[in-house]
């Protein structure tokens, strides 16, 4: 017999509690046993292990393996997808981008020394002119949005 979840919006009592966060209901769609869902769920996986990795090594980025798995685990695992968003380590930067679109600050640091810092290299690494000013646009409007997104 389940009881209902606390906090979840559809009151349902079909849910088990760890399946109900954040006021939501994650057991619809139900998660399905089979193939179907198994390469979402392995390329979550995989994404879960490099945002891990991410959050060590300076040079793997976290926020897109972290999104990336985030999408799969949604679309393939609302047990998986919880879990993620209530770990200790990857679950608060998420649920800030979700409800707010927000990057860390520390996140706009590293990318407000790393893209200037690949512009660099490229052009000194011999580039053309046009390859150049190519990257060069494309990293000033990639720091422009990223730095105009609250912390």
């Amino acid at each position: 017999m389940t009881r209902p979840a606390k906090n979840c919006a559809c009151a349902c009592t079909c849910c088990p509690d760890d399946l109900c966060s954040f006021s939501e209901c994650h057991c619809s769609p139900s998660e399905k046993p089979g193939v179907g869902n198994l390469p979402l769920r392995l390329l979550g996986g995989g994404a879960v292990g490099l945002a891990l990795a991410g959050v060590f090594l300076p040079l793997l980025p976290t926020t897109p393996f972290l999104l990336l798995a985030a999408w799969a685990f949604a679309h393939s695992s609302p047990r998986l997808d919880a879990w993620l968003h209530t770990h200790p380590q990857l679950g608060p930067p998420l649920t800030d981008w979700e409800s707010r679109r927000a990057i860390p600050r520390k996140a706009k640091v590293f990318a407000g020394v790393s893209l200037p810092a690949s512009w660099l290299l490229l052009w000194t690494g011999g580039a053309s002119t046009a390859v150049a000013a190519s990257a060069g646009a494309g990293l000033a409007a990639a720091a422009l949005w990223i730095l105009t997104r609250p912390s």
